[in-house]
């Protein structure tokens, strides 16, 4: 009969001690190295928060859709866009146009709980002859799916995902 499954444990244990007391160097060094992990992973985390506390974005994910257009168009405009927004309805898939040297760009805004799929888009590539635009962007506060990737690449839209919105945030507030 063999030995049991928390014999087994306790001579694991056992040998794991006895390997850690028999050099305390060793035993150091581990605890050293191990603490320093993790107090690396929490600044990481630390500073992580205070990136996203930084940007506004968590504000940006409780905004109204309207509202996420209206916050863009103070920041497009610190980009160097003459920005106009689209009517709240019947706007034909583009919620912002932007101008710059005689180009024409129009805006999908979309501040969303989930990623953003093929639908934004869509409306945004239907959008672009209504518009007579140059190019086409979707902005979002979130990231896109793969299809959505997929689509844009072959329409040539330009994805502003959550990470470029908050470079394009912070760079923005470092100015002020």
């Amino acid at each position: 009969m063999g030995i049991g499954f928390f014999e087994s444990v306790k001579m694991g244990f056992d040998l794991l001690w006895s390997m850690l007391t028999a050099d305390p160097l060793v035993t150091i060094s581990i605890i050293v190295f191990f603490g320093g992990l993790l107090i690396l992973a929490l600044i990481v985390n630390m500073l992580r928060e205070l990136r996203l506390r930084k940007s506004g974005i968590l504000e940006i994910d409780k905004m109204p859709g309207r509202k996420f257009e209206e916050y863009l168009k103070p920041l497009l405009k610190a980009r160097g866009y003459y920005v106009q927004l689209t009517p709240a309805s019947g706007d034909y898939g583009a919620d912002l146009i932007l101008s710059t040297k005689g180009k024409k760009i129009i805006v999908q805004a979309k501040r969303y709980k989930k990623n953003v799929g093929i639908k934004a888009i869509q409306e945004i590539v239907s959008a672009k002859s209504y518009y007579k635009a140059d190019e086409c962007w979707v902005i979002t506060n979130r990231f896109f799916t793969e299809q959505g990737k997929i689509l844009a690449a072959s329409n040539q839209v330009r994805l502003v995902d959550r990470k470029q919105l908050m470079k394009w945030i912070l760079k923005e507030n470092k100015g002020v």
